[in-house]
């Protein structure tokens, strides 16, 4: 068993201090209609144009992206250039003033020092031209103050609209001008290979949007939430280069397309060693909806308050503890631990009953409609992407016997 660290990358005070996060090697309610009117969330929109500007004659071999609006030195060098760096190119031109700088101030009372504040920074997607942005939580919880610098050098002070702490996703709310809020579009993350190119736009180290490129080394990993037992599911591996300041920045395709947010790197010295982790669009699709519209993500409840990871016959999975009392759970008949009472004597006329927990009593969840659920992060997974009131179907071991148990979440 080999330890590795997987780093949020948001920066933090005096330089850049980061939060880590150990792992072992082992391993609501949809706003459909927002959810369509949102730029980002529209699949065939094209990229945003920048207002009063012409469009330069880029050949159309240059790649199928737009022509970049501003960039009369492109036009110029455009014969020098390698296809690979036309596309470079173009992505940047097109993309990165959808890319947001975020400053945060964090107060502490120190003893015999008084109020410090704490500079963080972190970086941000414009979703909307009424001024929504998108960030990781980790960037701005818990914290006194943001303000969010867009391409234009224009600072504004922002409001927290919610945050998700088991995807890392929140919401902020600037008050802007239309014109210089350039939202980013989204695209299918489902249909991402391993080895496409990928580009990054982000502020590291307070670099404001830095571009920095690379491939899609693996897809559908699982890497530590910010909830014990917890795990955010479907990232984006990418040997592009991030590091402290990257999170909430844009990861695109080639066609300039959002495929990700930039959250995570795994590295032992907090640095980029090639192996960074982002969230995919899809998810972020599915969650964000949500956050504007109630604040947080409104998730099925299954009333199962404690689950431990067990073995039983050769077969693992999700042992139920303890529920909750008339939860889904108890409703549906599954059953939990069981404590009794064990009498003996002592001398031969002192009984002492000693309480002891029968494990064998409890139901062992094996699977969520036909998924394996092997560990405890896997059946929370399944049933955090439900909403109150859906059906799911367990598969449960209960003593010789593997039956079916229909739950209806709360």
């Amino acid at each position: 068993m080999r330890k590795c660290t997987i780093t949020v990358i948001s920066a933090g005070c005096f330089g850049f201090i980061v939060t880590t996060l150990f792992f072992f090697l082992l391993h609501g309610e949809n706003n459909s209609s927002y959810a369509q009117n949102l730029p980002g969330l529209r699949q065939r929109t094209q990229l945003v144009q920048q207002p009063g500007n012409r469009t330069l004659p880029i050949p159309a071999e240059a790649s199928t992206l737009p022509a970049p609006n501003e960039s009369p030195l492109f036009v110029e060098r455009y014969a020098e250039l390698t296809p690979e760096e036309r596309i470079s190119v173009q992505v940047y031109e097109q993309c990165n003033r959808s890319v947001v700088n975020i400053d945060t101030q964090t107060r502490y009372n120190v003893f015999l020092l008084g109020a410090v504040d704490e500079p963080g920074a972190g970086s941000g997607i414009v979703l909307d031209r009424e001024g929504h942005i998108l960030t990781n939580s980790h960037v701005i919880s818990g914290v006194d103050s943001i303000v969010v610098t867009l391409f234009t050098g224009e600072e504004y002070p922002a409001t927290v609209v919610g945050e998700d702490l088991i995807t890392d996703l929140a919401v902020l709310k600037i008050s802007a001008p239309a014109k210089d809020l350039l939202p980013a579009v989204f695209t299918d993350s489902s249909r991402l290979l391993v080895g496409q190119k990928v580009f990054a736009i982000g502020n590291p180290f307070g670099l404001e949007r830095t571009l920095t490129s690379g491939l899609i080394s693996s897809l559908n990993r699982s890497i530590p939430g910010r909830l014990q037992g917890r795990a955010i599911n479907g990232a984006i591996q990418i040997d592009a280069a991030i590091n402290p300041g990257n999170s909430g920045g844009v990861l695109l395709d080639t066609q300039g397309k959002m495929i990700g947010i930039n959250t995570a790197i795994a590295s032992k010295s907090g640095g980029s060693h090639g192996v960074g982790f982002a969230i995919p669009t899809n998810t972020i699709a599915r969650i964000i909806p949500q956050i504007i519209k109630h604040g947080k993500v409104i998730r099925g409840n299954i009333g199962i308050d404690k689950a431990l990871d067990r073995e039983r016959d050769g077969m693992k999975g999700v042992l139920v503890g303890v529920l909750v009392p008339k939860g889904a759970a108890e409703k549906a008949g599954l059953r939990g631990l069981r404590f009794v009472k064990e009498r003996s004597l002592v001398g031969g006329a002192i009984v002492i009953q000693q309480p002891k927990i029968d494990i064998g009593a409890a139901d062992l969840i094996v699977a969520v409609d036909g998924v394996e659920t092997k560990k405890t992060v896997d059946f929370t997974a399944i049933i955090d992407d439900h909403k109150p009131g859906d059906r799911v179907v367990l598969d449960v071991i209960r003593g010789d016997n593997r039956i079916k148990v229909p739950v209806v979440l709360e």
